[in-house]
């Protein structure tokens, strides 16, 4: 069998599968001559064809963001995603429902996510600076739905199929003031998180469990943009999603899902697939 390997038809075949429901039975990285730079080029039509559906694009999702895989998987950094106006919520008091459209394969993960006050604009940013360009920080869950088979994938096929992202939720913020940035950067690294499916205990991660910690997950993020795409860095009022401090569980319409915390000031965060 064989693909027509260009950045539109891979696009237009993503995008019909997600919309039918399908899955993608030859991941892009199977085909020839399609590689990580081709992937962001599909992210980035992808992004053209939302956005011309009215979608804005909000903020970016990590992933890989854990450096023991880079050197298997030939990586020098982790990989990213968009997110949308669509498919970013937020929980009212640290609780939401949540409906996916079209979900094929689901999983949940718990990540820290930022709200940027000002752009990343340079490479080299130490946990510190990134931590002084936030607004805010929250609990969140990443809802990932896989498109191939098996969840058997490269990271370039996970760059171009949205980098996974169905859903994030975000629970209450905490707003960053410069007094918090020096306790933060001990906490963040060593608070652990605690998940748990109809009340029932699943996992405990961590928040080395990111790059070991989310603010150098946030910082490599926007060192990574800003080689890689130096018109298009990490802007004022994005929102970073910076990678799962657990694996990433197998969900589906009815689960209940509740995220404790520990060594950090963040409420909990439950969130019900309906």
């Amino acid at each position: 069998m064989t693909h027509n390997i260009n950045v539109e038809s891979l696009a237009r075949e993503l995008q019909l599968a997600n919309e039918m429901e399908q899955m993608v039975s030859v991941p892009f990285s199977e085909r020839p001559g399609f590689d990580l730079n081709m992937a962001y080029e599909v992210e980035g039509r992808l992004k053209q064809l939302r956005e011309s559906a009215g979608h804005a694009a909000v903020g970016r999702k990590v992933g890989y963001a854990n450096k023991a895989m880079w050197r298997m998987l030939k990586l020098d950094t982790l990989v990213w995603g968009h997110m949308y106006d669509d498919t970013v919520h937020y929980a009212a008091n640290n609780s939401a429902a949540l409906t996916i459209a079209n979900p094929r394969s689901l999983k949940i993960e718990p990540e820290i996510v930022f709200g940027l006050k000002q752009p990343f604009v340079s490479e080299g940013l130490d946990a510190a600076a990134a931590l002084a360009s936030t607004e805010w920080l929250a609990l969140g869950f990443e809802i990932i739905d896989c498109p191939f088979p098996g969840w058997k994938f490269q990271p370039s096929d996970f760059v171009a199929s949205f980098g996974l992202h169905a859903a994030l939720v975000v629970g209450e913020k905490v707003e960053m003031q410069p007094r918090l940035i020096s306790r933060l950067l001990d906490e963040l690294p060593r608070f652990k998180v605690r998940m748990l499916k109809n009340a029932e205990f699943v996992e405990e991660g961590s928040g080395r469990n990111s790059l070991k910690s989310p603010a150098l997950c946030l910082a490599e993020l926007g060192s990574a943009i800003v080689r890689r795409f130096p018109s298009e860095p990490l802007s004022a009022r994005e929102i970073v999603s910076s990678g799962t401090l657990t694996s990433g569980h197998p969900t589906a319409k009815g689960d209940l899902w509740t995220a404790e915390v520990e060594g950090i000031s963040l409420p909990a965060l439950t969130l019900r697939l309906t």
